[in-house]
């Protein structure tokens, strides 16, 4: 009996040591630092004496010819991986429009309309660029179009601790919207040679993932073989196999009911409380995206030969990266701040009473951190290792970096003022 306790405590703490883990990977600035992190590493490999082991792993093919999944590392990390970031968008965008932000359209009218200009003058601008370089540049005129979610709520989490709640809340649900709308460009915009019947086939796996999770089935061993079934057959359709992860984000309940939830405490009374069964998911995957997925896709993906002062000098001199910059810098800005202060024109509209103008302006400069989606749509508009995908590279870094600059030097001001209002 003596040593009872010391065992008990033995048997719980790899289950302590995982709670603290998967906590730690939810956090905002985790996530942003991993994927920052990659990022850099891509870079210094790609531009050092490694270079070659670097392209020859990314290259590096494997997987059945026959299902059209033999794929490079690099398309692995961009066409599966990605899927658990987009399974996981599905999840917060259907909670969100069930029970979130987006269920009120008074409240949502706002982050919808911003999120809207912010998609629509990024993508004029970067057509006004580009158009002098003919027609083959302009397939490129969704990328400075997204937002990362994960890099701009990670840079709001560095500078503003003491902002208002409610901008955080804004850029949350124009980024939630912002990711549907570049989901819709990727499956309209960019799928080629559609296979209807192969398309209609992926609906049966992905009806019996919905009938499981309604009837309140969480096992891995279950949803999971569903899910990549799903994910092949709309891989095999022509589709962007990333929808198939929106799909199945879709298919979860967000609503608790008697079969489908979890139990997540008690309440003031005792009385359990439960989540649906989204909300599970969202906590379960969240942390295996920002940890794994989208740093692995940005360690792929974001590894480009600069070619030194020479190599930067040729990016930034060709239009498609330029476009890039000024659409992911000025295009986002200009536009999220226009169109919410057009909409608020209109009567019974107007931005929170704890926030000012300027804050909405620093937030819009930090939506202009493209990054992940715009590298997908990168690489879907040029092919991956052009000479043209090199400089999207090139100008969505530099876009994201010069953005996420000006957009965090305006919050850390306006932090430093709501933090002396404080006190």
């Amino acid at each position: 009996m003596a040593h009872e306790p010391d065992d008990t405590y033995r048997h719980q703490l790899p289950h302590t040591l995982w709670r603290g883990i998967h906590q730690t990977l939810k956090q905002d600035t985790v996530g942003g630092a991993l994927l920052l992190g990659a990022t850099v590493l891509a870079l210094i490999l790609a531009n050092s004496p490694a270079a070659g082991l670097y392209e020859t792993v990314r290259e590096f093919t494997f997987g059945p010819e026959a299902l059209h999944l033999n794929l490079s590392v690099g398309s692995w990390a961009a066409d599966g991986l990605l899927a658990i970031f987009f399974f996981v968008v599905g999840l917060e965008l259907k909670e969100e429009f069930v029970a979130g932000k987006l269920r009120q359209p008074s409240t949502a009218a706002l982050p919808i309309a911003a999120a809207i200009g912010g998609v629509a003058l990024p993508a004029l601008i970067y057509v006004a660029v580009v158009s002098s370089v003919g027609e083959a540049g302009l397939r490129g005129w969704a990328i400075p179009a997204a937002t990362d979610i994960a890099f701009a709520v990670a840079v709001l989490a560095v500078v503003g601790r003491s902002l208002p709640p409610a901008l955080r809340t804004f850029l949350l649900t124009l980024a939630v919207v912002d990711d549907l709308l570049a989901i819709s460009i990727i499956a309209i915009f960019y799928t080629d040679d559609l296979e209807p019947l192969i398309l209609l086939l992926a609906l049966v796996p992905l009806a019996i993932f919905a009938v499981a999770v309604q009837r309140g089935v969480r096992s891995i061993w279950i949803l999971l073989p569903l899910g990549i079934i799903t994910w092949g057959l709309v891989h095999a359709s022509g589709i962007h196999a990333t929808v198939a992860g929106v799909l199945l984000g879709f298919a979860v309940p967000v609503i608790a009911t008697r079969r489908a939830r979890v139990k997540v405490g008690v309440d003031s009374t005792g009385e359990p409380v439960y989540d649906g069964l989204a909300a599970h998911f969202a906590d379960r995957w969240s942390s295996v995206s920002s940890a794994v997925a989208v740093p692995i896709f940005a360690f792929f993906a974001a590894g480009v030969a600069v070619g030194g002062a020479t190599g930067l000098g040729e990016a930034f001199s060709d239009p498609i990266a330029l476009g890039i910059i000024a659409g992911l810098v000025l295009g986002k800005a200009i536009g999220i701040t226009g169109t919410t202060f057009l909409v608020t024109r209109l009567p019974g509209l107007a931005i929170d009473a704890s926030l000012k103008w300027i804050d909405i302006i620093g937030m819009a400069f930090v939506a202009g951190v493209g990054f992940t989606v715009s590298l997908l749509v990168g690489e879907l508009s040029f092919g991956a290792g052009s000479e043209s995908d090199d400089h999207v590279k090139v100008g969505v870094l530099a876009g994201s970096l010069l953005a996420a600059v000006i957009g965090g030097i305006i919050l850390h001001f306006r932090n430093r003022h709501y933090a002396r209002l404080r006190y």
